[in-house]
């Protein structure tokens, strides 16, 4: 039996986020605490929630200072100055002003210490509820502009969370943000929930769920509830993956006897099959020009990664290091591929660098599996275990940055990285 259900969790349910590796040489910033002018207390301190981001990223050693007692630009050329004789290199300082009821502004400035300038200044105005999305924003503003690459500090994850044994073993598909906070069950089922999948505008979320013990394969809305069987045909249903316009999902269907990819039209039902192999093809994705898809097939012998193009021909073998990758998932530019790969050891995240064509081999877990990208394509997600219990972990694409998340209770599976979206603050 299962059940939709869309509410926030205690804290019991939030995903603690452990760095375990950051980049030597991060860089030294400050982030003040903020100025607050506000009839009550806040119930996320944004400046906390900044330094939280930049820190997770692994790029940055960040530090925390008192808010500004001033704010006139005497001041804050000694204050400038004071950091940076400190070895701060960037200094971040704001404040949050109530102006009405559930109205507040926040706003932030970015300064570079060794120069004594202003990067950045903006400001937004939000609800109480949304100074924690504000805040993430502003991280992602610090990060681009000081890295040169989009931050994805407001976007979510979604996975699985399995508590229990036996008849008492419970599934959960969660939602969350992508530092842990504001957890949220999207489906609950006593049968297993695999594969979550994000659309390309982080709305909807596809899945198979085995309720009536029966792979089947649902769309649900994130804001509504709504969801909708779209797919559950004799055998395998299983590994859905959304086309970039959101209209079709790219599935495994084993109808014909043989696991094999098709291509499902959401609207029409319409069903196209792009493999015919008596091998078992899985693990679709979509390459982002939505003209190819990138897939598990072991029609060598061992699994490997193929493409092949929609329009037509022959899979073409994308691997050939070691004899077992698997489990593909591709950055919005199309550069890098993340795999499961089996190396000394067990099983591993690897990347494989399309333009040079090499691959590189990421973590050196027993068994790792499930990689996502994160929007930005910095970051790799993935499931794991550590001491026998199913975690998630995140590394960076250059291997540098490692992190471990572990639920308090339970154990946590299947990650997948939403990509951008417009989250509101209000």
């Amino acid at each position: 039996m299962g059940f939709v259900l869309l509410f926030q969790h205690p804290a019991l349910a939030l995903l603690d986020i452990e760095i375990t590796q950051g980049v030597e040489g991060a860089l030294p910033i400050a982030v003040l605490d903020f100025t607050l002018q506000t009839s009550s207390p806040l119930s996320d301190d944004p400046a906390e929630v900044i330094r939280s981001d930049l820190y997770r990223s692994g790029q940055f050693e960040a530090r925390q200072g008192a808010a500004p007692l001033e704010e006139t630009s005497d001041y804050y050329k000694t204050l400038i100055k004071r950091w940076r004789s400190q070895g701060i290199d960037y200094l971040v300082t704001g404040k949050v002003e109530e102006q009405g009821a559930d109205r507040y502004r926040v706003e932030f400035r970015l300064f570079d210490t060794l120069r004594g300038q202003q990067l950045l200044g903006r400001s937004t105005l939000t609800s109480k509820k949304g100074i924690r999305l504000a805040a993430h924003k502003i991280s992602n503003h610090i990060y681009e502009k000081l890295l040169g690459i989009p931050g994805d500090f407001d976007t979510r994850v979604a996975y699985i969370t399995v508590e229990g044994q036996g008849e008492n073993r419970r599934y959960e598909l969660q939602i969350a943000d992508a530092d842990g906070h504001n957890p949220r069950t999207v489906f609950s089922s006593d049968e297993p929930i695999m594969s979550p999948a994000w659309s390309a505008d982080s709305k909807r979320l596809a899945y198979v769920s085995f309720e009536g013990h029966r792979a089947s394969i649902y769309i649900q809305e994130l804001a509504t509830g709504k969801r909708q069987k779209v797919s559950s045909q004799k055998g395998i249903n299983g590994a859905p993956a959304w086309s970039p316009d959101g209209k079709k999902l790219a599935l495994a269907l084993s109808r014909d006897g043989n696991p094999e990819i098709y291509i499902l039209d959401i609207a029409s039902r319409q069903l196209t099959r792009i493999t015919r192999n008596r091998a078992i093809d899985t693990e679709p994705v979509w390459t982002p020009d939505g003209k190819s898809l990138i897939f598990t097939s072991d029609r060598s012998g061992s699994p490997q990664l193929y493409r092949k193009l929609l329009r037509g021909g022959k899979a073409t073998r994308q691997t050939y290091e070691g004899s077992y990758n698997s489990d593909p998932d591709i950055t919005s530019d199309g550069r890098y591929i993340a795999m499961v790969h089996r190396g000394k050891g067990g099983f591993h995240i690897a990347v494989k660098d399309q333009e040079r064509g090499l691959l590189r081999v990421l973590t050196q877990g027993r068994l790792d599996e499930a990689p996502s990208f994160s929007p930005n394509g910095s970051m790799i997600i993935y499931a794991t275990e550590v001491r026998g219990r199913g975690v998630l972990a995140a590394v960076s694409v250059d291997g540098r940055v490692k992190q471990v998340l572990r639920l308090h209770q339970g154990e946590v599976r299947e990650p997948a990285w939403s990509g951008y979206s417009e989250r509101s603050t209000r």
